[in-house]
C-alpha cells in the first residue's frame, strides 16, 4: 500500500505552483495543482487530498470563498488547508475562517514543508508549529 501523502496546491502564480511543487515533492509528497478557487473545491471533491496549500487571493473565486465550501461538503470538510497570502491583512482572516494555518508569501521552502508536515501528522500547538500563527480551529 502506498503511503505517500497527497498535497492539492492552489495559487493563480504558476510561478509559486511550481516552487511548492519542488519542494513538496523533495520532501516525499506527491502534488496536485489548481489555478484558482473553483478550480481547488472540483479537484479537492474528487481526489480527497491529504492537505491543500491555498492562496487567499485569486482570480474567479478567492481561497477564502473556496475554504468556506470545502467546510461545508461533508468529504472535505476535515482537509488541513494552509493559507497563503502576501498580505497579513488576510491572515485572521484565514484562521477565523477555518484554515490550520497561515504562511506570508514569500514563504520560505522548507518552512512550507514543516508546516505540512505538521498538519498533516500531529496537532498544531504554539510550542511546536513552525506556522506563525496556528489556526484558532482545530
Amino acid at each position: 500500500m502506498n503511503d505517500t501523502k497527497r498535497i492539492l496546491l492552489v495559487d493563480d502564480e504558476e510561478e509559486i505552483l511550481r516552487g511548492a511543487n519542488l519542494w513538496l515533492s523533495s520532501a516525499g509528497y506527491q502534488t496536485s495543482t489548481a489555478h484558482d478557487g473553483m478550480e481547488a473545491v472540483a479537484v479537492a471533491t474528487a481526489s480527497h487530498p491529504d492537505a491543500i496549500v491555498m492562496d487567499v487571493r485569486m482570480p474567479h473565486k478567492d481561497g477564502l470563498t473556496a475554504l468556506a465550501e470545502l467546510q461545508r461538503q461533508t468529504e472535505t470538510r476535515n482537509i488541513p488547508i494552509v493559507m497563503l497570502s502576501a498580505s497579513l491583512v488576510d491572515q485572521e482572516r484565514a484562521l477565523d475562517a477555518g484554515a490550520r494555518c497561515f504562511l506570508k508569501k514569500p514563504y520560505n521552502g522548507q518552512r512550507l514543508v514543516k508546516t505540512v508536515n505538521a498538519v498533516i501528522d500531529g496537532p498544531l500547538d504554539a510550542e511546536s508549529t513552525p506556522c506563525a500563527t496556528y489556526g484558532r480551529s482545530g
